[in-house]
């Protein structure tokens, strides 16, 4: 197990984006459900953007661990995931996974760079989150994008605050670079240094470009 500090990259490939691409393009004219994004995104290609992050993520983390990659990007007409896009058994627990992908512009993360979760998503009734799982992508001028994979967030420990804060709807933030923004919702903050590191396997360690890399 890596410390708290630690997190791994390596390569996306050009397949796993073209599978990505093809499912967020029969999401976008076939499936209609109303999303979060739609909300607050003006634009047609900053939801096909959200959506295709948010497929490749868990593409990339299907890939990963072996585990089926999904058949449908976001807002398929006969209903959502309810917060498992993965399950994981072990030997004395079962994972319910909730893959949770952003885009920055760098792979050098720092431990108070944070995931933002909005509580309606960690109070909904039908949600079966166990687990979130944090991954970033970037893009490399020599290595195309990069995904880092960050790690886990304990559903429970977040809804008791033992990791994260909670922020009311309406606070005001401030970036590292003094620029500000306010929450729209209720919403989780968990710093990357509070994100329990991800398990490192042998086929892991041999995909193209890997990386152990710590948190500055």
């Amino acid at each position: 197990m890596l410390d708290h500090h630690t997190y791994i990259q390596f390569c996306v490939t050009d397949e796993q984006k073209f599978r990505a691409r093809e499912l967020v393009q029969h999401s976008l004219h076939h499936h209609h459900t109303p999303n979060i994004w739609d909300r607050h995104a003006a634009k047609h290609s900053h939801t096909r953007m959200l959506r295709f992050t948010g497929t490749l993520g868990e593409i990339v983390f299907a890939d990963a661990y072996h585990l089926p990659r999904p058949t449908r990007s976001f807002g398929a007409a006969d209903g959502q995931d309810w917060g498992q896009d993965f399950q994981i058994d072990t030997d004395s627990q079962q994972f319910a996974v909730d893959i949770k992908a952003m885009k920055r512009k760098t792979g050098v993360l720092h431990g108070d760079y944070v995931l933002n979760i909005p509580a309606s998503q960690l109070h909904k009734p039908e949600s079966r989150t166990t687990h979130y799982f944090c991954i970033s992508f970037h893009q490399s001028a020599e290595d195309g994008t990069i995904a880092s994979l960050i790690g886990f967030i304990d559903k429970e420990a977040l809804y008791h605050e033992q990791v994260g804060r909670f922020y009311r709807a309406g606070t005001t933030r401030v970036r590292k670079d003094r620029t500000s923004f306010t929450f729209h919702e209720d919403t989780y903050e968990v710093p990357f240094r509070d994100i329990d590191p991800p398990f490192v396997t042998d086929s892991i360690r041999r995909r193209g470009g890997y990386r152990l890399c710590h948190l500055r």
